[in-house]
């Protein structure tokens, strides 16, 4: 059945890409509703709701755009926090354009919801589930979907020419599996891109407290990787974000390759 959180949580940060503090407001929302994003430091149209239709920009984030071009960006690693934690419904409300970054990844996003509780209602969840096989493809890049019993799988393969990152390969059952290495890692870049990301008005926000940043054959974060496949992990907790923009639970099998 459709789930909620229990009490309003309260937090705030700094915006990855606009390098503004935000403060943002969760709250419990009742069955049916969905996840909604309301923009209330403006007064009239500040209702934004995460759809794929809705979707106007992917430029190393994802932003959401309502009909008077009011916009909520980076909304993807809260996205699968609630997606991987099982929550249908709730509030975001926000008082700047874009969602705060925090560590870069869906941890700490993890971790505030499951402290401010999950309840459960009497109504059932959405779900979709996938007939026959879509495939797109750009030059060498693709995903695919198609059926698959019981799971939303999701396979992806990173192909970088730095040894680093390199080739890297994971796969998980969305409704199975531990999703800890998933949830808990976090957005990367090469040292080389920052320059031209920061050029085109992007990454103001951004940091070693909230990016892994690899330079030739190094990693600048003293900590180093949360796990062994963090990169690609990321690129899946991305996907599964991006992926609830459909407003329903998928049951099929999705695979990216580059």
């Amino acid at each position: 059945n459709q789930k909620t959180i229990n009490k309003k949580i309260t937090i705030s940060g700094i915006g990855l890409h606009s390098g503004k503090n935000v403060n943002l407001k969760i709250l419990p929302s009742k069955e049916n509703t969905g996840i909604v994003f309301l923009r209330s430091d403006l007064s009239k149209d500040n209702v934004v709701i995460p759809h794929f239709n809705n979707v106007s920009d992917t430029m190393l984030c994802t932003t959401i755009q309502n009909s008077s071009g009011v916009k909520v960006s980076t909304i993807e690693h809260l996205m699968a926090a609630f997606y991987g934690l099982g929550i249908d419904n709730a509030l975001v409300d926000l008082d700047s354009q874009e969602v705060p970054i925090l560590d870069g990844s869906a941890k700490e996003w993890t971790e505030i919801l499951l402290k401010s509780g999950i309840s459960t209602s009497n109504a059932p969840i959405k779900i979709i589930k996938i007939n026959k096989n879509i495939k797109f493809t750009d030059g060498e890049r693709y995903i695919s979907i198609k059926p698959s019993a019981l799971n939303l799988d999701i396979d992806f393969e990173l192909q970088y020419k730095n040894k680093v990152i390199g080739n890297q390969r994971n796969k998980f059952k969305i409704y199975e599996d531990d999703l800890t290495d998933v949830l808990n890692s976090r957005t990367f870049c090469l040292y080389e891109d920052i320059e031209i990301i920061k050029k085109n008005g992007l990454a103001k926000g951004g940091s070693l407290e909230n990016a892994i940043v690899v330079k030739d054959n190094q990693i600048l974060n003293t900590e180093g990787l949360r796990n062994d496949k963090e990169f690609v992990n990321h690129k899946i907790l991305d996907c599964i974000g991006d992926l609830y923009t459909s407003g329903y639970r998928i049951v099929g099998s999705v695979e990216c390759f580059r």
